[in-house]
């Protein structure tokens, strides 16, 4: 089993103490607890989805008293889903019925998201075929009630959520206690009659009917009569910055060419701060036509506004979206449009819509689903299927495909792990939709298949039959040999975190690396952190610290023992390839990507392809996801393509001329590293060695120099702190030059009526205007900043904090003793305002002079400190709510903010901004490592082709599915040969070079010049080059690159340029010389 999670108390203020020592509650406390919540809810008279009272659309309602979200713990959720919905979720109670895998994936995603309950539904037993599917259950637990031994494992999950059990058959006037309810394993008859009461029901239920069968599955959904959705995608409104408006019918709107805009047409917008023609700033929602990428007409006569001036931001209206959703038994009959996942099989979801009615009936009238390699049950369930079909009124098939029917009904049985990973990810998705309008539903039927995912050669049926093992019911789908093929690969997973976390699930279930000759090494150098906990299942809250390789390879055991896992905390890199040697990579059947990062990915790629190691990678950004298989010698690698650079604002713009708060985050960011981290490590290393700091700025002798050590001395003389008191001045007297004392200097050398060379005004879009702040200790968000300040100022010279300091009344008292000199602009002060410029220093004549005397008076100053004084440098931390280092960073982003007339943003969303935040929930998560692992069996089994496999991109939020083959590597042919970037040319035998040149020869290639690195070991126009032609190329590599080829590699790799007989050049791979 799993770790046991030890209670931590239940941070939102609902789970009984006893509940959650037990685990286990019967239905009837549970249902009267969560009934009485919700009248607690609906008594406060909280505010429904839609501003009413009560419940609209069936969604939980947010209760007078607001619930406190563990923004720690939650932080990546937040990101994508934003406070009302996280509330939402929390008082959201949901019913899962059927605990095999699919209902265990969907639990687990609900529990890590934080709804208020979950009641689990199971009538059966464990038995050995669920441990396919299943992580939560062990050999202990056969023979036991499948709900019931669920709720311990989850509960571990999430501890401020209840969990209980329902073990006798549902009735319909049980729903009534749920927002969302949710079926894996339900007749079609049953279905109906719960649907029915579903939709009928007000406020209506929201009912989801999905299922898994083998390497088939299907989603349903209704929420009722009409459902509203507040926000169709998720993404931020869309805004753009006004150049001109036209005196027009319809007006004609121009923004400036800083970014372009994203609105479409029919789209609703609103107008603000326009000067001239303010009319438009009523903020009344005006509908756009004629959407270009830097303009668009407005459905309005503008010909009698006052003209346009300057100014004025546009910003999209998200509209609410209305579906009205048909119940269960009329979609069958008239499901609409499906939601295709794959163009190359747009006709297969007709097909399936019909094949999963036709196995209802099989198991109604047979009793069972239908068994694997059985061609007697696959041909009833296909006459099933012809009845149906030919029963339709219209809309009848023309043809059904036998091969596939059968395929779909030797798997009847089976629930597969990555597709209850995948199913469990969009189902938990659409239950977060039901609860909070968040993100457009999936309407209404979905279908999908991966049976590219069989073996290529056809499997004897025999081979299909259970072997009294966990895997049986992988068995009944791929059969013994693959399953034997997949407990002995050897694995290579890079990182252990969300994608991680969920992949080493994936593959202990699936029985990956669980052989005797199988291995997998799991790699990661990161430690466990809170925020972690809430999408990455395998670690719990004591082992925050803890590396995470360690904790999830142990995790992983548990789920099955048999799994041969090591775990290690290096990070791979060049610095780690003694440890990943070759003999390592060589001896690898597949390396699985878990990373964040894209230079991890690149090198990881770069392996594969130098090893030819197949690699499967994949990502997620909030509820998308994607997956790309690289494939050697079939497809393109990761580094093929690259996404573009993201788009970096003009230094100008982050110190002087901001226009939106992603300007002040990245300024205040910079300035905190800056005053708190780079300056006193600055410091501390000119304390070290001053002589050699001194040297090495007067060798440098530029602005840059000059600058570094105008920030040390201000550090050592003018700011430097002793007292705590000090620290306060420190901090106020910043506030006053940030926000005061630059902004009047920035408007006296540009007035508001400047105007450029060109006689154009200077202030116009998308600068915008200062004003100067006046501090005030009334202010809160001030006195906060200044808090902060100092105690961070303190921290950075170890200067013991005084318990008042935490106090907002005394350290108000503390700052109205700063004297706060008067400010008086200077002329003659350049304020760089070119946008190409990369650095706010400017070089001079007399820099040379000037750190000439800085030095004099920092060795001055160095003469008056302490022996062995050192500043403590402050690395900034975004996780840590206890450090002041968000709290300083916001104030400083909102100050200026503030400045500028630029809306403020509170401290998560500063968070998120500021600390660079990867927006993360668990549903995306799991979807992309199922989608991963039904690639990873057609690796294993080693002999598809390109158009078996998929890359994926998904968008839970819309939903969107789309995936593809991958785009096929490309091939360079030459004479009778072909190769591609996969390929690496192999000499061995420790050859010469005069050997290593005639085997080009023999190849129709004569080479020109042969390069080890960066060092040029021969080229034909050198003649002394020729008198290594009987040296041997080790020898070279060490005597002439002067490389001391390391203990662990037996070859070193040349690259050669090479010309055919009539001199064109021609590119071969790289070439790999062994030695001995």
């Amino acid at each position: 089993m799993l770790p046991v999670k030890r209670t931590a108390g239940a941070a939102l203020g609902f789970v009984d103490s006893e509940l959650t020592k037990k685990h286990c509650t019967n239905f009837a406390s549970a249902a009267a607890t969560s009934s009485a919540a919700s009248s607690t809810f609906n008594m406060a008279g909280g505010d429904g989805i839609n501003g009413n009272n009560g419940v609209s659309n069936g969604k939980a309602p947010i209760g007078g008293a607001q619930l406190e979200i563990d923004e720690d713990l939650h932080s990546r959720q937040l990101a994508v889903y934003g406070r009302e919905t996280m509330r939402r979720l929390f008082a959201s109670n949901i019913l899962i019925s059927g605990m095999q895998g699919l209902g265990a994936e969907i639990a687990k995603n609900l529990v890590l998201a934080g709804v208020k309950s979950v009641t689990l539904h199971d009538t059966g037993t464990v038995e050995l075929w669920d441990f396919s599917g299943s992580f939560l259950f062990s050999e202990e637990d056969l023979g036991k009630n499948r709900a019931l031994v669920s709720v311990p494992k989850l509960q571990e999950l999430n501890n401020t959520v209840i969990i209980s059990t329902i073990t006798t058959e549902l009735t319909k006037e049980q729903l009534s206690d749920f927002q969302a309810v949710v079926f894996t394993d339900i007749s079609l008859e049953k279905a109906i009659e719960f649907d029915d009461y579903c939709h009928q029901h007000q406020p209506p239920i929201a009912f989801i009917k999905s299922e898994v069968r083998g390497l088939f599955g299907s989603v349903f959904c209704d929420f009722g009569p009409e459902f509203t959705v507040l926000d169709v995608d998720g993404e931020e409104p869309h805004t753009g910055i006004i150049a001109s408006i036209s005196n027009d019918n319809p007006a004609i709107v121009s923004c400036v060419d800083d970014e372009r805009l994203e609105f479409q047409d029919g789209e609703l917008v609103v107008f603000s701060e326009v000067l001239g023609m303010t009319e438009l700033n009523d903020r009344k929602p005006r509908r756009i036509k004629n959407a270009r990428p830097y303009s668009f007409t407005i459905e309005e006569d503008t010909s009698n506004y006052a003209g346009y001036e300057r100014g004025g931001i546009v910003t999209q209206v998200k509209e609410p979206k209305v579906l009205k959703f048909k119940p269960l038994q009329q979609a069958l009959k008239d499901p609409g449009d499906f939601l295709l996942s794959d163009f190359s099989k747009f006709d297969r979801p007709p097909l399936l819509h019909l094949a999963f009615q036709a196995l209802d009936k099989f198991i109604v009238e047979v009793g069972r689903p239908p068994l694997a390699g059985s061609e007697e049950d696959a041909q009833k369930l296909i006459a099933f299927l012809a009845d149906i079909n030919n029963s339709l009124p219209d809309g009848r098939l023309e043809e059904i495909d036998p091969k596939l029917i059968r395929s779909f009904a030797f798997g009847a049985r089976a629930v597969l792990n990555p597709m209850a990973a995948m199913f469990g990810g969009i189902v938990g998705q659409e239950v977060v939709k039901a609860c909070s309008g968040k993100f457009h539903p999936l309407f209404q039927f979905f279908y999908f298949d991966s049976v590219e995912s069989l073996p290529t050669e056809s499997v004897d049926p025999n081979d299909l039959r259970p072997l009294n093992s966990r895997y049986d019911a992988q068995i009944s789908v791929f059969g013994s040999k693959l399953q034997k093929k997949l407990e002995d690969a050897k694995v290579f997973m890079v990182g252990s975190g969300a994608l991680g976390c969920e992949f080493l699930k994936n593959v202990a279930l699936m029985g990956v690396s669980c052989g005797d000759g199988g291995k997998l090494t799991i790699t990661d150098d990161d430690v466990i952190e809170k925020s972690n906990l809430s999408r990455q299942f395998l670690f719990r809250d004591w082992n925050i610290g803890q590396a995470k390789s360690t904790v999830a390879a142990t995790a992983a055991s548990f789920i099955n023992r048999r799994l041969n896992i090591e775990a290690l905390q290096n990070r791979a890199s060049p610095e780690s390839e003694s440890v990943f040697d070759d003999t390592f990579w060589e001896n690898l059947s597949v390396v699985i990507n878990a990373l964040d990062n894209v230079n991890a990915r690149l090198y990881i790629d770069q392996r594969c392809l130098y090893f030819q190691r197949a690699l499967l990678e994949s990502g997620t950004l909030g509820a998308k996801c994607n997956t790309q298989m690289v494939i050697p010698h079939l497809t393109e690698n990761y580094g093929a393509s690259r996404d573009p650079p993201e788009k970096q604002a003009p230094m100008c713009t982050l110190h002087s001329f901001p226009h939106n708060i992603h300007h002040c985050l990245t300024w205040a960011r910079s300035e905190f590293e800056g005053l708190l981290e780079k300056t006193p490590t600055e410091v501390n290393v000119y304390l070290k060695k001053p002589s050699e700091y001194i040297s090495a700025m007067k060798q440098a002798g530029d602005a840059q120099a000059r600058d570094t050590l105008e920030r040390v001395l201000e550090c050592l003389d003018s700011d430097k702190c002793d007292t705590f008191q000090d620290c306060i001045t420190w901090a106020r007297l910043k506030f006053e030059d940030y926000f005061s004392n630059r902004v009047k200097q920035l408007t006296y050398t540009f007035p508001e009526d400047a105007a450029t060379n060109n006689g154009a005004r200077f202030w116009s879009a998308p600068k915008r205007f200062p004003r100067p702040l006046e501090f005030s200790n009334q202010d809160l968000s001030h006195i906060n900043f200044a808090m902060a300040g100092a105690i961070l100022r303190a921290e950075a010279f170890g200067i013991p904090i005084p318990n008042w300091a935490k106090s907002l009344e005394k350290f108000a008292e503390a700052v109205d003793k700063v004297m706060v000199p008067d400010f008086l602009p200077k002329n003659n002060v350049r304020i760089v305002t070119d946008e190409a410029a990369t650095s706010l220093a400017t070089a001079s004549m007399d820099d040379a002079d000037v750190i000439n005397e800085l030095v004099m008076k920092l060795e001055t100053c160095r003469e008056k400190l302490a022996p062995g004084y050192k500043m403590n440098p402050i690395q900034f931390e975004k996780d840590d709510d206890t450090n002041y280092h968000m709290e300083l960073v916001t104030g400083l982003a909102n100050m200026r903010a503030r400045n500028y007339s630029i809306p403020e943003v509170d401290k998560l969303k500063a968070k998120l901004i500021a600390g660079k935040i990867i927006p993360a929930i668990a549903t995306s998560t799991a979807m992309a490592t199922g989608l991963v692992c039904l690639e990873l069996y057609k690796v294993i089994d080693g002999s598809h082709k390109i158009e078996d496999y998929r890359n994926t991109f998904a968008n839970l939020a819309l939903p969107l599915f789309s995936m593809a083959e991958p785009v096929p590597t490309k091939v360079i042919k030459y004479q009778d040969m072909s190769w591609s970037v996969w390929d690496r040319w192999v000499l061995k035998g420790s050859p010469t070079l005069r050997e290593l040149l005639q085997w080009l020869k023999n190849k129709g290639l004569n080479a020109y010049s042969i390069s080890f690195g960066s060092c040029l070991l021969f080229n034909s126009m050198f003649p002394k080059h020729k008198e290594r032609m009987d040296k041997k190329m080790v020898d070279l590599v060490k005597d002439v690159a002067k490389f001391e080829l390391p203990p662990y590699r037996s070859h070193f790799d040349v690259v050669i340029a090479c010309e055919d007989d009539e001199d064109n050049d021609v590119d071969i791979p790289q070439v790999s010389v062994y030695y001995e």
